[in-house]
């Protein structure tokens, strides 16, 4: 128990001690990170995140979250730009450089050699007395007192102020850019989270059987509509509108009762009335939604007069991974 108390103490501390560091990055926001949102946002080229080590890898993860919020942005490690990579940076590119010291050789090389490109160079520094912050058009803080680490040398305070820094900056760009829900499923296409953003009623019930019977059919014929269609229902159609609902679940306390005459019994004497249905145009997500919220396993789908057009089944939903 006592090393089982230790480990979890440490672990305990090393998250307090990350989220001070983030809490510390409150009073750093300024003016100058303001401005550098506004040139990134107002800059007709893309966004060159460089760094080394841990940083290097911190980029790389900033400049995913820049692409997949529409901020084109590309990576360009340290060490390999002073070796050929300089040639990815284009005359309106802003470059952002992220170094916990601002003093590492790598660095000290690199920050003449884009200053002479004549691009803008933002600082995410740890240290704004660095060489990189005093050569760079913006600094933007991610200082921290000291790392999780006992010893103050393991990157991880620093690492995950570096990340909260370019979380925010994305996070400021993606709302300058009015960008909504739609916009990030055309960058998220693959997946639940993209199926979630796109997939519609009407990209699903068309592949199903359409179930439906009017309100004179007996229960005979209502019991092989149902069970022919596999849906575990059928509609109760007027002409072409959406009269009502039988499902598989209103059989089985039907036929549980043992009433005299069932056998004599039409769809009207059976099905729900004003049954719940979603527009063909809704998204799919939102046909969960209502299943979820009234314990149901299936959908009428109509258009927006009403008129019937067939079933969304949970399964569709459980198929695309919706779910």
């Amino acid at each position: 128990m006592g090393e089982e108390n230790a480990i979890k103490n440490i672990i305990i501390s090393t998250i307090l001690q990350e989220s001070k560091a983030i809490q510390g990055l409150i009073d750093s926001v300024d003016g100058g990170f303001i401005d550098a949102v506004e040139d990134i946002f107002t800059s007709k080229g893309r966004v060159i995140i460089t760094g080394i080590g841990k940083s290097a890898l911190i980029g790389q993860k900033i400049v995913a979250t820049l692409n997949s919020t529409g901020t084109p942005a590309l990576f360009m490690h340290a060490a390999e730009a002073i070796h050929g990579d300089l040639g990815m940076i284009q005359k309106d590119d802003i470059v952002i450089c992220i170094s916990k010291s601002g003093n590492t050789p790598e660095i000290k090389i690199l920050v003449p050699l884009i200053k002479a490109m004549g691009n803008k160079l933002i600082a995410i520094t740890g240290d704004n007395n660095s060489m990189l912050a005093k050569n760079s058009d913006y600094v933007l803080s991610a200082y921290v007192d000291k790392e999780a680490d006992p010893n103050n040398l393991a990157p991880t305070c620093s690492t995950t102020a570096q990340l909260v820094v370019g979380d925010a900056l994305a996070m400021a760009l993606l709302h300058k850019r009015g960008f909504t829900s739609d916009d990030f499923a055309k960058y998220h296409p693959g997946g639940s989270l993209g199926k979630r953003l796109y997939l519609k009623v009407r990209d699903l019930y068309k592949d199903n059987e359409k179930p439906w019977v009017d309100a004179s059919t007996p229960l005979s014929e209502i019991l092989l509509e149902i069970s022919s269609k596999r849906l575990g229902c059928a509609a109760v159609v007027d002409k072409t509108k959406v009269a009502g609902i039988i499902t598989d679940g209103d059989l089985r306390r039907l036929l549980g009762k043992k009433t005299d005459g069932i056998l004599q019994m039409q769809a009207k004497d059976i099905a729900t009335l004003n049954p719940k249905t979603i527009n063909e145009n809704e998204f799919a997500v939102k046909a969960l939604e209502i299943m979820r919220n009234n314990q149901i396993t299936q959908l009428l789908v109509t258009d927006s007069d009403n008129n019937y057009l067939g079933v969304i089944h949970i399964h569709d939903l459980l198929q695309q991974g919706i779910i």
